[in-house]
């Protein structure tokens, strides 16, 4: 099969496949079991319970691509980049928005640089076709072509991020890309993966996604950690924190996530917040330092408003004014 370019000549597809195989004896090795993957994310500061653990070793070995759900703020984007660290792959990260289309996630041409090679040919009085102009030279890679063009030998990570943001279209035409790990480019033809990257989608549930995307996809919701786990996670995250401190921390927040907030604080936040207690030396949380740092932990004034009702008190110790 042959691909035509603009004067209909036809075109060689590109030679590069992706059979599955290669690259999962590659993962295969470096992670036989859950286990080995989850202590290699441990290594990391990548804490992960055993549910999260698992759906991400199946999106390594099968290889399926894998929808993480969960508020913002929970770890779904830190997860895609422990799994990068893990691989010691890069993280191609394409952040999607309302209005994105299949050329900003796929590949543009060079418009300045071919006007440039057309100059310097008249200069030198050469002839140009087409082909000379649309190579592989003048292609500008985004993000998901960069993704498939990964030589190995261990899979590049593709993190969509916000797959919510996208709208209907984006989505059906990402469902094609990652069904075949290839893209067709007409001046050039079809480009397939060497190695199959790991494909990890986030979403932050703002809409529901088409059954269609959901059907391929391994999917795992993470939920907001619970306070022992949020201890351990803050203290790693923001070294030299003492226990005491972390512990009163994440049960003020824990406190928090009971509240009718508009944006409840999840673990990015929580250590936005330690890291801004560590930094203003403060041994123990109290009311007054509370309510002086409420703003690394709530960004809506409604938010603080409400807490500020229930009392200070209330939220470092659990006490009611």
């Amino acid at each position: 099969m042959s691909e035509k370019g603009g004067h209909g000549e036809p075109r060689e597809e590109g030679e590069r496949h992706s059979q599955g195989s290669d690259d999962n004896e590659y993962v295969a090795r470096c992670l036989p079991d859950v286990g080995s993957l989850g202590a290699a994310l441990d290594s990391l500061g990548y804490l992960a319970d055993e549910g999260l653990v698992t759906a991400l070793f199946l999106a390594l070995r099968l290889p399926q691509p894998l929808l993480l759900e969960g508020e913002a703020g929970v770890g779904k984007t830190e997860a895609a980049k422990a799994v990068a660290g893990v691989l010691g792959s890069p993280l191609i990260r394409l952040q999607c928005y309302d209005g994105l289309d299949s050329a900003e996630a796929l590949y543009e041409w060079n418009y300045p640089r071919q006007l440039l090679g057309i100059r310097l040919a008249e200069a030198r009085h050469e002839q140009l076709t087409e082909a000379d102009l649309f190579s592989e030279e003048y292609l500008l890679r985004r993000p998901v072509l960069a993704a498939l063009s990964h030589p190995g030998p261990a899979p590049a990570v593709l993190l969509i991020d916000e797959i919510d943001r996208a709208d209907d279209d984006f989505e059906a035409f990402l469902l094609e890309v990652l069904a075949e790990a290839a893209v067709t480019i007409p001046e050039i033809g079809t480009i397939r993966a060497a190695v199959r990257p790991v494909v990890l989608l986030t979403s932050n549930r703002t809409r529901d996604l088409h059954d269609a995307l959901k059907r391929r996809c391994l999917y795992h919701w993470i939920g907001y950690p619970d306070t022992e786990r949020l201890v351990e996670i803050v203290r790693r995250r923001v070294p030299g924190t003492s226990a005491e401190l972390a512990e009163t921390v994440s049960a003020a927040v824990g406190r928090l996530r009971g509240l009718p907030l508009q944006k409840t604080p999840g673990i990015a936040e929580t250590i936005d917040w330690i890291a801004a207690l560590n930094l203003l030396g403060v041994p123990r949380l109290d009311a007054g330092i509370a309510g002086s740092t409420l703003g690394s932990l709530l960004k809506y004034r409604e938010d603080k408003e409400l807490v500020l009702e229930h009392g200070l008190d209330w939220l470092v110790a659990g006490r009611r004014p």
